[in-house]
């Protein structure tokens, strides 16, 4: 009797860390901070809030203060020329030092992913936009060797976007569980 107790005690414990170590590791590889902000920017552009988190994880890892080597700055990592096309769109003054404001910059990322994704119906398109640019996207669009239809790419050329897009759908799956 008490070696079966010790063995259901031990299963238990067992279980429990298990469930601890797996919830660990998904809130070190999958954060969500900012949800409410998410939220919001979301659902005033028109986006699902599961892929806003998995671009700002795949861009930032929800690092406030991240700014890329090309010069792409915080959570939604956003280059400068691009931040001050959406200010002047939504009539706000931009100072580039707040595109480290979680709020501003989701603001920003999410009215432009919203612009982007009136032109680029399609997911992947849309996702492979967002990292590659709009004009680079136009370009293999029109290329029947990257799409069939001028709306879906049926191939990638740059590996990095490529990659990009299979990470940000990887993400997706995780994060739409949270929402």
């Amino acid at each position: 009797m008490k070696t079966k107790v010790l063995i259901i005690v031990f299963l238990l414990t067992f279980a429990f860390l298990c469930v601890f170590f797996v919830e660990a590791y998904y809130g070190y590889k999958y954060p969500l901070k900012y949800k409410d902000v998410i939220l919001q920017e979301a659902s005033t552009n028109n986006l699902d809030p599961a892929l806003v988190a998995s671009i700002i994880n795949a861009e930032s890892r929800f690092e406030t203060m991240a700014v890329s080597s090309k010069g792409a700055i915080g959570l939604m990592q956003i280059m400068p020329k691009t931040a001050d096309f959406v200010a002047q769109k939504i009539g706000i003054k931009l100072e580039q030092e707040m595109l480290f404001d979680p709020s501003v910059n989701i603001k920003i990322g999410c009215y432009y992913l919203n612009y982007l994704s009136l032109k680029f119906k399609e997911k992947n398109t849309l996702i492979s936009a967002y990292n590659a640019g709009e004009g680079v996207v136009k370009s293999w669009l029109k290329n029947n060797e990257y799409s069939t239809n001028g709306v879906t790419l049926i191939k990638i050329p740059y590996e990095q976007t490529n990659i990009y897009v299979r990470k940000i759908n990887h993400n997706y799956n995780v994060y739409k569980n949270m929402f």
